[in-house]
């Protein structure tokens, strides 16, 4: 019974290894349509950035790199600044960052500068997760990983009960 107890007390803080980096807030805003260019993109993250591992790039509609200083980050937030004039058209701002636990977090969006007849929604919105050795997954916070974990550590507990029990009643007879 002490094990169930202790494994009770455990298991809850285990939630922090399963958590990555999320991009929070972005300005320019995802899909956003602007009526004059940006002066700048600032991305805020739920947890503070690594400026060593912090990757801010913008693209146009042809995939050509906009100039942009360096990333700039300031706690969980990385910014870049347009180094010359930005026209109409769609942007594609692609950002990778280092989680507190390791993993890497990499996303993109678009957004769009004048006209928006030529603006399509951003088919590739959502982050992208991947491991420390750049292996791709599309685990993004998903609970399927934490559902598996949990149901695993309640298997193993059972299994120690089941021989617990036995023990303490082959003990008895």
């Amino acid at each position: 019974m002490g094990l169930l107890v202790t494994a009770a007390v455990l298991l809850p803080g285990a939630g922090p290894v399963w958590a990555h980096n999320v991009l929070a807030e972005a300005v320019p805003a995802q899909d956003a349509v602007l009526a004059s260019a940006p002066g700048e993109v600032r991305l805020r993250f739920l947890e503070t950035l690594n400026p060593q591992f912090t990757t801010i790039a913008v693209s146009d509609a042809a995939k050509k790199r906009v100039a942009t200083s360096e990333p700039v980050v300031d706690g969980a937030t990385g910014s870049v600044t347009f180094t010359s004039p930005v026209g109409d058209g769609v942007y594609t701002v692609a950002y990778r960052v280092v989680s507190k636990d390791g993993h890497v977090v990499q996303g993109s969006y678009r957004f769009t500068v004048g006209e928006a007849a030529s603006a399509a929604p951003s088919p590739d919105a959502a982050p992208a997760v991947s491991s420390p050795d750049a292996q791709e997954t599309e685990d993004a916070g998903s609970p399927i990983g934490l559902i598996a974990a949990l149901a695993g550590a309640a298997v193993i507990i059972a299994g120690a009960a089941v021989i617990i029990v036995r023990r303490r009643a082959a003990g008895a007879g």
